[in-house]
């Protein structure tokens, strides 16, 4: 293929990471900066993941062709009597060896450790230099550029200073011992404190991980458990709305104070309209009113800072007020389809019903594809089963990484799943068998480990949320993450299947990537202590996670988690209840009035409207009754 596996593979990483910025992040309201460092970040991680399966296949290839080449045989001087007098040849034997057959996907040499070397380079110098910079620069409330740069540098001095320290330190032990550190061991030790630090946050995500997705998976196959953690949901983000709306009033309050104050000859005017722009439409158009029937009550005149810190409020109120209005939006979406779900479940009809008929997608795959009785199938028969069924494959692979995960270090006999596999598909040379082996067990190593940083909450200061709503904090702290958790776990892979010599012991050619990582030999403390015995606290952590300690512990401190035998989760339960009947009752309103609206302008238009539809209505016809009525029909069927 001479890498066209490869650029294959490049394209289709980038399409996948542009789709997920898309999910999380503003396109076309967030800064051009915040969105190219976080995709070049996820797209590097993500691309480390896919790329390093061909890697592997291509590093056994290169083995075959070592091992199948052609060795002299060693003549002894016994054997050397016995070839003399028997009249045989002088010239030692060759051994015949089968060939090797070359992958598909085989990379040519030297692609891939340069590949390797501007991958993982780049990804370290973003996530340990430029996105702490661009963390404190997307927070920062200052109205120019060079304030913005000001105090991202501020902020990250202590994060600097400490680099520019060791760096130091380095640097004098090298002059004072030019002889035993060299650049190259330099270079190592780097990589082995990064990817040290790692592996450290590495194994406590994918010890949940490893739990909680086959079990979210088994539990959401059972509607009456998803609709009641629904409703327990409802209730606690009914409290952070609330909380976020009374936040971004008291905050505009301010704003209009300062609006009010700053007139339009005052120097800092060019920052209250900065301010201004943030504001939601409703509050400008109001302070605008406000204003012009003001009688020029003059109030204290701000300053420069305490403008930078209400912008930059600002900013974090409408960001939250945004955030949680989409989720209570979709959180309601949820409940309503989930409640129709149990009406359903009940029915014998077959057919599955919409509550309202705006939650039905109009579109030909619903007319003519997922009809409402394959929608009841889906819904009612199928889905229990198939998520059952993924929920048991998902916790055999979770069983096999644990077992491996404590057992790898054994290389005679071999204990580790994955390297028995990939061990058993090298006898044959079976590379297609091999790079799918390595790509299931990473892709699922990567999805417990991604999938947890994609649901983690640090209050308010991180959060992913989908729906366009994730704040450019988030988005970078998340490209942090993945730059600095996804090498250690290329390596923890690698040392699962036994093709890292610093934890095998063995005797064979390396991988690209692992060349580029160095010898870990060099701090034997690390590679024969830590990488070993560290990762094996996942079993206790998987333990800690079946049993929901980490969520009681939560619990009691006042984070509350939804926990089945728990008191306080009934009482959220029950309220949540309450306040999905509330907006069913307000969207039933509101659906029958535009439908009645619909209905009149429909009979009143005469010819020229009729055969006119709207998306979420239903089609008048001549012979048809109004919306209404066979809304009410249908509720009685």
């Amino acid at each position: 293929m001479s890498g066209a596996a490869l650029a294959v593979v490049v394209v289709v990483v980038f399409l996948l990471t542009f789709y997920l910025l898309q999910r999380y992040g503003d396109l076309r309201r967030q800064q051009r900066m915040v969105l190219f460092g976080t995709l070049l970040s996820w797209y590097l991680c993500f691309l480390i993941v896919f790329i390093l399966p061909l890697d592997v296949s291509t590093t056994i290839y290169k083995q075959c062709i070592l091992d199948n080449e052609p060795h002299p045989t060693p003549v002894t001087p016994a054997r050397h009597i016995n070839q003399t007098e028997t009249g045989s040849s002088l010239h030692p034997t060759v051994s015949v060896l089968k060939s090797c057959e070359e992958p598909w996907s085989y990379i040519p040499d030297g692609i891939l450790p340069v590949f390797w070397r501007v991958v993982y380079w780049t990804s370290q110098f973003l996530t340990w230099l430029l996105l702490p910079f661009m963390q404190s620069y997307a927070r920062s409330g200052a109205f120019s550029t060079a304030g913005k740069n000001k105090t991202a540098l501020i902020e990250n001095a202590i994060y600097y200073g400490t680099y520019l320290l060791i760096f130091a330190t380095l640097l004098i032990y090298v002059a004072a011992h030019p002889n035993q550190l060299t650049w190259t061991k330099l270079q190592t030790i780097g990589i082995t404190a990064a990817n040290t630090w790692g592996l450290f946050l590495l194994v406590l995500l994918l010890g949940y991980g490893l739990v909680e997705i086959p079990r979210s998976y088994w539990l959401s196959s059972c509607p009456g458990y998803l609709l009641t953690k629904t409703y327990f949901k409802a209730a606690k983000m009914a409290t952070e709305k609330a909380a976020a709306e009374e936040n971004l009033a008291d905050v505009m309050e301010e704003v209009a104070a300062v609006h009010e104050s700053v007139r339009y000859n005052h120097h800092l005017r060019k920052c209250v309209d900065t301010i201004l722009t943030k504001c939601p439409t409703d509050y400008q158009e109001k302070m605008g009113r406000d204003v012009e029937s003001s009688h020029g009550d003059q109030n204290v005149l701000p300053t420069e800072r305490s403008l930078v810190s209400l912008h930059k409020r600002v900013i974090s109120a409408v960001q939250r007020h945004n955030q949680t209005h989409v989720q209570w939006s979709i959180l309601v979406d949820e409940a309503f389809h989930l409640e129709d779900v149990a009406k359903s479940l009940s029915s014998s009809a077959h057919h599955f019903i919409h509550s309202f008929s705006s939650a039905q997608q109009h579109s030909w795959i619903r007319r003519f594809i997922y009809t409402p009785t394959v929608e009841w199938y889906w819904e009612c028969v199928f889905r229990r089963c198939f998520y059952r069924l993924l929920a048991v494959l998902l916790c055999l692979l979770s069983a096999a990484v644990v077992w491996s995960e404590c057992t790898f270090f054994s290389t005679h006999p071999v204990l580790s799943l994955f390297a028995i596999f990939i061990q058993m598909a090298e006898k044959q040379y079976n590379y297609i068998c091999i790079e799918m082996a390595c790509f299931v067990s990473i892709l699922f190593l990567c999805v417990c480990v991604y999938s947890t940083v994609f649901r983690i909450r640090f209050f308010n200061y991180y959060y992913l949320v989908p729906h366009h709503q994730t704040d450019a904090y988030s988005l970078q702290f998340s490209a942090m993450l993945f730059c600095r958790l996804t090498p250690p776990l290329c390596l923890n892979f690698l040392g699962l299947i036994h093709m890292d010599s610093a934890i095998s012991h063995q005797d064979r050619i390396q991988t690209s990537y692992t060349s580029i990582m160095g010898s870990m030999h060099l701090l034997s403390f690390i590679s024969d202590g830590f990488y070993i015995y560290y990762p094996m606290l996942i079993l206790l952590l998987c333990l800690a996670t079946f049993y929901n300690l980490g969520s009681r512990c939560l619990n009691l401190v006042g984070f509350h988690q939804y926990i089945t035998d728990d008191d306080l989760t009934s009482d959220f339960v029950d309220e949540g209840k309450e306040l999905i009947k509330r907006e069913r009752r307000k969207r039933q309103k509101t659906e029958d009035a535009e439908n009645r609206r619909w209905a009149w302008r429909e009979r009143c238009g005469g010819q020229g409207a009729t055969g006119r539809t709207r998306a979420g209505y239903t089609k008048l016809e001549n012979n048809q009754n109004s919306p209404v009525t066979e809304i009410k029909r249908s509720g009685r069927d």
